[in-house]
Parts: structure tokens; C-alpha cells; sequence
């Protein structure tokens, strides 16, 4: 009789198991199908169609402007520039005065030689007339020009203009030339060499932006 009640025992306990189990399994099977839901990873996500049509759009991104200032310069010139470089996005400033500085050179050593054919490549037609005939009535007189260029002791920006689609930028150049004229027969009449003297010339220099040409051609000389 007691292996009886033992029996009936193990039956029950083992009935209430089952009964256990089947409730766990229910409750974490219906845990697990929440839990493969997609979560809305939005706002819009959460929403029907006719409720999204009332939302409005992200706001897109904010354009980052490229900075094309020049600073360090007097309001004119620095508005000048910033012209010239938004409407050329090839233009930079230092490479430009490192070629105005070589040009200065060159064209300065044309005219002492009286070489008209550097000047014509270099000079706009204004500028190129008025060397060259100063170059005939030197060699009409037999004078010639012994000149030596010591330094360009500085460059710097004199004013900067955007007419139509033409940029003009002068730049004054300080520098240190020895000079010597001599007649016809190679007798020194003025200068020296061994006495460099400060010149200050005030330079313009133009291009059409249009133009596939990179070169700045040399549009107005002065004393600075």
C-alpha cells in the first residue's frame, strides 16, 4: 500500500513539472516573438502613410562655404580680391605675386636690352607701345642701358579690382637698381654700378578670366 501512495506521488509531482514548463515555455515564446518586432529606428518609422505626409522632411545638411577672404588687407583691396578669387577659383595670391615679382624682372631686363619681342609677349599693346618707342629713341641717340637689378626688397598688393570679367591687381614692388647710361661710344654719362638706387614702381597687371591663358600681362606702369 505505501509503494502505492509513493507512485501516485511521483505521478502528481511529475504532473505540476509539466504543467510548469508549459506555462514557462508560453510566456518566453511569447517574449521572444516581441522581441524579433523591428524597433522603429525613427520617428517617421512609427508612423501611417497619411500621418508622414504631415510630418515635414529632416532639414539637410548645412553646405559648408568655402572661406574666400583675404585678410590682413584695407577693406577695398581685401574686396577686390575676394572678387577675383570667387570668380577665378584658380587664383592664389601668393603664386600670383611670385609671378609678378619674376615678370618685374623680366620685363625690366627686356627694356635695358631693348629685347621688344620679351616685352610684347609680357605688355598688353598700351604698355608695349610705350617701351618700345622709348627703346627707338634711345637707340636712335646711341645710348644704351647698363643696368643691374640687386633686389626686390618688397612686393606687396596696391589695390585689386573685378571690371566685368577682367581682374586687375596692382602691386608696388620696392626695389634696388644699380644704373648706368652710356653714349654711343661706351663712355658712362649717368649712374654707376657700385651705387644701387631704391626705386618704387607701381605695376598693374590684368587678365580676362575667361581665358584658358593662366598669364597676367603687364596693363599700367608707374612710380610708386
Amino acid at each position: 500500500m505505501g509503494n502505492w501512495f509513493v507512485i501516485i506521488e511521483i505521478v502528481i509531482l511529475a504532473m505540476i513539472a509539466a504543467f510548469l514548463g508549459m506555462r514557462l515555455y508560453s510566456v518566453l515564446g511569447r517574449r521572444a516573438e516581441h522581441e524579433e518586432e523591428i524597433i522603429p529606428t525613427n520617428r517617421f518609422d512609427m508612423l501611417d502613410e497619411q500621418d508622414r505626409k504631415k510630418v515635414p522632411p529632416p532639414p539637410a545638411p548645412e553646405l559648408i562655404v568655402e572661406d574666400r577672404t583675404m585678410p590682413g588687407f584695407p577693406p577695398a583691396i581685401e574686396r577686390g580680391l575676394r572678387e577675383i578669387s570667387t570668380a577665378d577659383r584658380n587664383f592664389e595670391l601668393l603664386g600670383f605675386l611670385e609671378g609678378a615679382k619674376g615678370a618685374y624682372e623680366v620685363v625690366l631686363e627686356a627694356y635695358w636690352e631693348g629685347d621688344k619681342d620679351e616685352l610684347k609677349e609680357l605688355c598688353d599693346d598700351d604698355v608695349y607701345q610705350s617701351f618700345a618707342a622709348a627703346i627707338d629713341d634711345r637707340e636712335a641717340s646711341g645710348i644704351t642701358l647698363d643696368n643691374k637689378l640687386i633686389r626686390i626688397e618688397d612686393t606687396t598688393v596696391h589695390s585689386a579690382e573685378l571690371d566685368g570679367k577682367i581682374a586687375r591687381i596692382a602691386v608696388r614692388f620696392v626695389s634696388d637698381i644699380a644704373s648706368v647710361t652710356r653714349d654711343k661710344d661706351g663712355n658712362v654719362i649717368a649712374g654707376s654700378l657700385d651705387d644701387a638706387v631704391e626705386s618704387r614702381d607701381v605695376w598693374t597687371f590684368s587678365r580676362d578670366i575667361r581665358s584658358a591663358d593662366p598669364n597676367w600681362l603687364l596693363d599700367e606702369t608707374d612710380e610708386g
